[in-house]
């Protein structure tokens, strides 16, 4: 039976989002829904997911690994700041994630920055 190749190039996203309300950014278990239901929603594989509460009023940190690579979240509720990392190759599609996160969340602001990883030479 033929497979269709997987690619190896993928798409890394650096978002830095601001102007986010604190509760939502203290909400450890809404925020693993969210970024599972994000990378769902772009066509990744959720494999497992670590997700961790520094305690109550506290920050959030967590990950989840994707058959295509990985999210990461990391937030500061007492500047509304969440730091998100998106990596995704294949057919899947990390702006779409990125975009359900910013809404889910209502940033006012993002700083994005988008690289393409591959090897020297691959375009």
């Amino acid at each position: 039976m033929a497979s269709t190749p997987h690619l190896p190039l993928g798409t890394h996203l650096l978002a830095d989002l601001s102007g986010i309300a604190q509760e939502p950014l203290r909400d450890c278990a809404a925020l693993e829904r969210l970024l599972r239901d994000a990378a769902i929603a772009a066509g990744a594989q959720v494999l497992h997911g670590h997700f961790h509460s520094f305690g109550p009023g506290q920050g959030v940190t967590g990950v989840l690994l994707l058959a295509e690579s990985h999210i990461s979240l990391h937030t500061w509720p007492e500047v509304g700041f969440a730091a998100v990392d998106i990596f995704m190759c294949g057919a899947a599609r990390p702006q779409l994630a990125l975009d359900i996160i910013k809404e889910a969340l209502q940033a006012a602001h993002c700083q994005l920055q988008s690289i393409r990883r591959a090897p020297p030479g691959h375009s």
